[in-house]
């Protein structure tokens, strides 16, 4: 009997494991039936934006933290596919650094190409995943909102590529209930222009903090404060930046900080981070993690290891991202189509803790971009996925990290060389911080923006 695979999620994740299968089916393999839920109307995942917040037009909580103006805050070269190149999707070298709506128009590139969006059911929520305790074959129950019918069908395997970024965590500071101004968090955020002429707090260190408050700045905020609870981001801030302790609370307008200082403000942005929320599976099948680079109780990353026929796709903090979701795909696949075995229960346990215990000795972000191209490397190595030079993937990185120190206002406008096909970005025509128009349409012009342009 042919195998049945239910992918959840038409993102990143979701799109490689069907490019995989396509791949194998282009040289000649019989593939499995495959069926794709995507409860957006799109694929892409978080690259496909709407300007929703809350609810989606269905009552479904929204799934994009996507937010206007966003532009890439790491190298394309260091996420580029393997097997679909940006020389190959756009006919010309390009920046390193491109906007939202151009990553998305690579994405969908590699995947229309491919041909895979027929397995794919649009504005398809998922309700539940149940798994048979005899047969082993899971039941799937979802929601089709084109035809507003609930319905049920068997699988072999789930493949579970929802992603971790669209449930927040959202903290709490005493004062917020009467707070004068608008408490968000990031997965809310939509435009930096609601922000110009207020004095902003952006409550978070990390990457969503570092890039939400760099918008801001961008387009016209009064300043910038951003707290933090361990240790500051350090970065050369423009004069009307600064960064503080954690929020102790607030009163009226005026937030109060863990050092004694206050400052007041018109709007909170909680960069707070992201919970792994999976609501349609029960309690022996879910994952539950905090974001880092090796989550336990998954084999290879991938695996559910109570499970295997369970599988997690791009569960990991992310240095590396579309390559590695690619290289976890195809050993999945191979896994499905009896290409590579399992080991027993006992060694793959064994090799998940030995991961585990190697991150735990990480410290710095060179060893940590370093730890997940290795892993990446040992899938590749077992599979016919493309391989490239991952070495120099990670010197792009450290050199990336060397741009942000040196002007984190200015590292988009550096350029690096593709690893797969050696082409040297292209500075783009107008520096960031002027190019205030972030659509597809202008980025590929010839022509810079005039300086007095606004978006609106």
């Amino acid at each position: 009997m042919t195998q049945r695979i239910a992918i959840i999620g038409a993102g990143p994740c979701g799109l490689a494991q069907l490019r995989a299968f396509q791949s194998a089916a282009a040289m000649g393999a019989e593939l499995p039936e495959l069926v794709c839920y995507e409860k957006q109307s799109d694929w892409g995942g978080m690259w496909n934006y709407t300007w929703r917040t809350g609810l989606d037009e269905h009552g479904e909580p929204v799934h994009s933290s996507m937010y206007r103006y966003l532009w890439s805050n790491g190298p394309k070269e260091c996420l580029e596919f393997a097997d679909y190149t940006f020389d190959e999707h756009f006919g010309r070298p390009m920046g390193s650094y491109p906007p939202r709506e151009v990553l998305w128009d690579y994405i969908k590139g590699r995947v229309q190409k491919a041909g895979v969006r027929q397995y794919i059911q649009f504005n398809t929520v998922v309700r539940s995943v149940v798994q048979d305790p005899d047969s082993g074959s899971f039941s799937v129950t979802v929601h089709n909102y084109d035809d507003d019918q609930t319905s049920t069908r068997e699988f072999d395997y789930v493949v579970v590529a929802s992603g971790h970024f669209s449930t927040p965590n959202v903290p709490y500071f005493p004062g917020f209930e009467s707070f004068a101004g608008r408490v968000l968090h990031a997965h809310d955020f939509r435009d930096a222009l609601e922000f110009k002429d207020k004095d902003v707090l952006v409550v978070g260190s990390s990457y969503s903090a570092e890039d939400i408050g760099s918008q801001c700045f961008k387009y016209g905020a009064r300043s910038i404060t951003s707290c933090y609870r361990s240790a500051p981001m350090g970065y050369k801030w423009p004069d009307n930046w600064e960064e503080k302790p954690l929020l102790s609370h607030l009163h009226g307008s005026t937030a109060h900080f863990v050092d004694g200082s206050s400052k007041h403000i018109d709007a909170i942005i909680l960069c707070t981070g992201y919970k792994h929320h999976f609501p349609f599976l029960p309690e022996e099948l879910r994952l539950k993690t905090d974001n880092r680079l090796w989550p336990l109780n998954l084999y290879k990353g991938v695996f559910w290891e109570a499970n295997p026929k369970l599988i997690y796709l791009g569960m990991q903090d992310q240095w590396y991202s579309f390559n590695m979701f690619d290289a976890q795909a195809w050993y999945v696949r191979d896994v499905i189509l009896g290409r590579i075995s399992l080991p027993d229960p006992a060694r793959m346990r064994a090799e998940d803790l030995a991961w585990r215990q190697e991150e735990e000795l990480l410290e710095t972000a060179r060893q940590m971009f370093e730890f997940q191209g290795e892993y990446i490397r040992q899938l590749i190595e077992a599979t016919d996925y493309p391989s490239f030079d991952i070495a120099e993937v990670n010197r792009t990185f450290l050199q990336w990290k060397h741009d942000k120190h040196e002007d984190i206002m200015g590292y988009r406008d550096k350029c690096h060389r593709s690893l797969m096909t050696g082409t040297l970005a292209t500075a783009h025509h107008t520096p960031w911080l002027q190019a205030l128009d972030d659509s597809l349409q202008t980025y590929l012009s010839d022509q810079p923006e005039k300086r007095l342009k606004t978006v609106g």
